[in-house]
Formats: structure tokens, sequence, C-alpha cells
């Protein structure tokens, strides 16, 4: 079965990109596009889609309104996922868009829009209740924090940095040991050291990890 989505960009040339990029591939069909929130919000409510993948600012306000999306479809459509596109690295739209829980929510840096495979790769995610944080807003949060001689992140070391870095993308075990070149044994070990550095509870859902990290970045900031 295909996964439905319907796309929303207030920009003409984009929303025509992106949604000619989707339809490159077999797996998705396009339900809908739009071009504010509240068109946005109708057509979920006619063609319920699978995934809703969104531009962070549109008409009306031209402010948070993917968010504003995301949090609403959170109460109305629980099982839809969201992908929030942002040309932000603002950790504050992350915590905004995880604040109800970061199962089936994605949040993308526009930059990486060209890159298919890895915007398939967070529709997918999401899609399964899973959640992908771009890799640009943790190594931003993580090289701000580093250069403070009181963080815990400056204790990491380059291959905990690099788990970390996946783990945020809402990698598994698995995953981060493919990309990483390691065994997932090693894998869990280096988790481990992160979360004791770190000072955070242990989790063992992806998408708990992700929030987790991300909370702990932000609050470090």
């Amino acid at each position: 079965m295909a996964i439905r989505l319907v796309l929303a960009e207030d920009h003409y040339l984009v929303r025509e990109g992106v949604r000619r990029l989707l339809e490159t591939r077999p797996e998705f069909e396009i339900a809908a596009v739009c071009g504010d929130l509240e068109s946005l919000l109708a057509a979920v409510d006619v063609e319920r889609p699978d995934v809703v993948v969104t531009d962070i600012r549109m008409p009306p306000g031209g402010s948070d309104e993917g968010i504003q999306a995301a949090e609403r479809l959170r109460a109305t459509h629980p099982d839809i996922g969201v992908v929030v596109l942002s040309q932000y690295e603002n950790p504050t739209y992350v915590l905004a868009l995880l604040e109800g829980g970061s199962g089936g929510r994605a949040y993308l840096l526009k930059q990486r829009v060209g890159d298919l495979d890895q915007l398939a790769a967070a529709i997918h995610a999401v899609a399964e209740g899973g959640s992908v944080i771009d890799a640009k807003v943790v190594e931003a949060l993580v090289a701000q924090n580093a250069r403070d001689d009181e963080s815990p992140l400056g204790q990491l070391t380059p291959r905990e940095r690099d788990v970390l870095r996946e783990m945020a993308e809402g990698k598994n075990n698995a995953a981060i040991a493919a990309a990483l070149v390691l065994t997932e044994g090693s894998v869990q070990k280096v988790i481990h050291s992160i979360f004791l550095k770190l000072g955070l509870t242990w989790e063992t859902a992806v998408h708990k990890r992700v929030k987790a990290v991300i909370l702990y970045l932000a609050e470090s900031a």
C-alpha cells in the first residue's frame, strides 16, 4: 500500500518542486497539496493521509503554522505522521514539535529536501510511529554546548558524538551500527556511556531516546 501524503507549502515553486520530487517514488501518493494552515487541516479531514509534509511557516500568520498543525493533529488524528520542513536550527521549534510526544514526528531542514532518500526515510519513519531530527540541528547544539568547559558534552568522545547524532535521527541500534560500521553490542555500550555522561535516564524506545537527547541539548544551550 502506498503512503498517502498531504503536502503543505505556501510558496508555489517550492510546493511543486517537492510534490514532483515525491511523485518520483512509487511508494508515495500525493492526496492533496495546500498553501495555508486551514486548507491543510481541511484536507486532512477529507483525505485522511498517512503523513503530512508541511512547511514550518505558512499563512495566516507566517510564524509556526507547521508546528500548530502537528499539535492539532496529535489530538484529532493521532495516527497521522508529520514531517516539518524548516530553515531554522532553533531548538525551540524542535521542542515545540515534540511537546506532545515525539512518536510520528520529524523535523528536517529545508536544505535536505533535495536529498530524496533522506526525505523519504523521514516519511517512512513517521508513518511507522518513529521520529527523526535533522542531524544538522543536533550538530549545532552539540558544537555550541561542547564549548562550555562545564558541559558534559565536552566529555563525549568523537565516537560518542557520532552515535548521538545518529540517535537523534531516530535510528535504532542496528541502523546506527550499519551507518558507523560497528557491532550492535558496541553501539549499545556507546549509548550507555553517552547517557551516563549526560545524566539521562535509560530509554529503550527510539523516539523516547530522541526526545531525551533533544531536551538535554536544548536545556544545556
